[in-house]
């Protein structure tokens, strides 16, 4: 019984970072369609939260990504401190940023998280897995989201330039329902699957589960969803203001091109095992769709905040984690 103590704390720590992941995140999926009155607040939440839910389930890959392609952890009860430092750093970034209302990842604070705790553990971070699924992801998927964002906004600008207006806006606020539930399902599918991935790596640690098992124990899905839907329901409505209007100001059109282009991004990037940002997939597609009205309408000053937030989340997570795993360590005799 005592052995499971530590074990249960980390995965406690862990559904910690999965509510603040669900609160911090939840203007993914939703700022666009409250920005533009597709949804009240409290509906788009709830439909949020309810897709994040059924999405966690298809996320397996990118839990075995996380939980094996980062780093190789310590058996015992250092790797059970390590994932604590990491999950420690990843919360405290994620807290860090949403008092100042910045989109940034989640996903990538809790990998810089893993990555920095490791290092200061001497722990074997694998760099080339960090590159591949980590590093090139991140580069690709905001350059995707932009140039496809604006593909997706010309194109329905070609498609509905005769169309009436006002029933044109009706419609596509009709269509971000939809659109708004696709983005919620991706998010689920990325970062409630890569919180149970951490959990899967400190039950390995610990002897609970055999190295070379990479299912994901049903139990640890059902946890990981239903927190990441209770913090989506809580909202983070400081960066919920920043992507609805900060960027630029939607109307349903633009809203629904955005969503439906960073949605088609997770959906593809959950099939290859990348666990990419849904913050870096919306913000990219909003700064694409907005740029088809003119360059200047985007408020490119936002947009340099927020990609500052982006450069910083992996060292700022990493030093955290280290500095977390360097006070814990020795205080429990390790």
């Amino acid at each position: 019984m005592a052995e499971l103590i530590p074990v249960a704390l980390v995965t406690l720590l862990a559904m910690g970072f999965n509510y603040t992941n669900g609160f911090h995140d939840a203007a993914n999926a939703i700022a666009t369609s409250v920005s533009t009155r597709a949804l009240t607040p409290r509906a788009a939440l709830a439909m949020a939260a309810v897709a994040n839910l059924f999405g966690a389930f298809f996320g397996a890959k990118v839990a075995e990504t996380v939980g094996q392609g980062i780093i190789a952890a310590p058996d015992g009860h250092l790797g059970l401190v390590l994932c604590a430092a990491a999950l420690l750093g990843a919360i405290g970034w994620n807290m860090l940023t949403w008092w100042f209302g910045l989109p940034s990842s989640s996903s990538h604070a809790l990998i810089g998280g893993l990555g920095g705790a490791a290092i200061a553990a001497g722990a074997d971070v694998k760099w080339t897995g960090i590159v591949e699924k980590v590093i090139i992801p991140m580069v690709l998927s905001p350059v995707v989201g932009i140039i496809l964002g604006f593909l997706v906004m010309r194109l329905i600008l070609r498609v509905f330039r005769d169309a009436h207006p006002g029933r044109t806006k009706r419609g596509f606020r009709m269509a971000q329902t939809a659109s708004a539930a696709a983005m919620a399902f991706g998010h689920g599918m990325q970062d409630a699957a890569k919180t149970a991935g951490v959990v899967v790596l400190a039950l390995t640690v610990a002897g609970y589960q055999d190295g070379d098992d990479h299912h994901i124990p049903m139990w640890v899905l059902v946890m990981s969803a239903v927190v990441i839907s209770m913090g989506t329901y809580a909202g983070g409505w400081r960066i919920m203001r920043t992507l609805g209007r900060g960027i630029i100001h939607l109307d349903p059109p633009q809203g629904f091109a955005a969503e439906v282009t960073a949605a088609s991004i997770l959906y593809v990037a959950t099939a290859l095992r990348a666990p990419i940002s849904t913050t870096h997939a919306i913000t990219a597609a909003i700064m694409g769709v907005g740029s088809t009205r003119s360059l200047k309408a985007v408020r490119w000053g936002v947009a340099k905040n927020i990609v500052g937030a982006w450069v910083l989340t992996f060292p700022g997570a990493g030093i955290t984690a280290a500095v977390c795993m360097l006070v814990l360590a020795p205080a429990l005799g390790f």
